[in-house]
């Protein structure tokens, strides 16, 4: 579908849609409003969507990225927790870009486990900064039909995301998220295309589905081995992961099993290695629901 001139949200309406609803951006919920329709042709595009793909957007908002993923011709299901704004952003839909195909869901998206409609293929989402960590590792997790994935988060957390092993930023949110993807830095984001105008800069990180490692432990085992050996970052493997394995000769032995130097640190390990750790290990998971909530706690960037 061709760029529609009058499809997409404006500062001026964005704010008139806000100030008509009673909406105040909240850091709480993460919320800023990307009021820049270049900005958001620009993502769509970056996202590579095929005409009629079944999209999953988090925090849609006021709807400017809605309007431009439905301007490209996807079919988008939107999860929403803010009731005033689900509500709306139907009829945001159906005033700029009549029988389009959306569908919003009111809940929070680390509640959500199925969806309406066709499962969708694509996440691409503004997440929260404050939960964009664990909303997308559980999007990952909940929705194996995800075969890619571009999401706007602060830029630092897209660098983190994206880091290889040896990378001093490299950490849980970078093992954790190559469990299910190969992941890149994409685009970088100006703030100023943001109402209210972010104290960060934003930029979008792309994943792409692949199979998760081949081991007999489970992820739940695998991830519990990677929230202990970045718990403190200093520590060598062996001292690290010996509340796992009961003692630090113990850890040794394993880490040796799993072909890992005992006096290696965690940011040097890719998924695999951690995978062959927990098969040593064996133990049961730890890690909460679904594995993914303790990694990065709300508004903290771990690793």
């Amino acid at each position: 579908m061709t760029d529609t001139p009058n499809a997409l949200l404006g500062p001026a309406e964005i704010r008139e849609l806000a100030g008509r609803l009673g909406v105040r951006p909240t850091k709480t919920l993460g919320q800023n409003f990307v009021h820049d329709a270049g900005t958001v042709r620009k993502i769509v595009r970056a996202a590579g969507l095929r005409p009629g793909q079944r999209v999953v957007e988090v925090g849609p908002g006021l709807g400017s990225l809605t309007l431009g993923l439905l301007e490209a011709g996807a079919s988008v299901v939107a999860v929403e927790i803010d009731p005033v704004l689900a509500g709306e952003i139907p009829a945001t839909v159906q005033r700029h870009l009549p029988g389009a195909d959306f569908e919003v869901v009111l809940s929070d998206a680390l509640d959500v486990r199925t969806l309406p409609g066709e499962p969708p293929t694509a996440l691409v989402a503004n997440l929260p900064y404050n939960v964009a960590v664990p909303v997308l590792l559980t999007m990952l997790e909940r929705f194996d039909s995800l075969e890619s994935v571009l999401v706007m988060v602060q830029a630092e957390v897209a660098d983190r995301i994206a880091a290889a092993p040896g990378s001093k930023i490299y950490g849980i949110p970078s093992v954790k998220a190559a469990w299910y993807a190969r992941a890149w830095r994409s685009l970088t984001v100006s703030r100023n295309v943001f109402w209210p105008v972010p104290n960060v800069d934003s930029a979008l990180v792309a994943l792409e589905r692949r199979d998760p490692p081949t081991t007999a432990a489970t992820r739940e085992q695998v991830f519990t081995v990677v929230d202990a050996a970045f718990a403190q970052r200093r520590k060598t493997l062996r001292a690290a992961l010996s509340g796992l394995f009961g003692s630090g000769p113990a850890a040794e032995a394993a880490l040796r099993a799993a072909d890992v130097d005992p006096g290696a640190r965690g940011e040097t390990l890719d998924v695999t290695a951690f995978a062959r750790i927990a098969e040593q290990w064996g133990g049961g998971a730890t890690s909460g629901d679904d594995g993914v909530q303790p990694s990065v706690a709300p508004g903290t960037v771990d690793g």
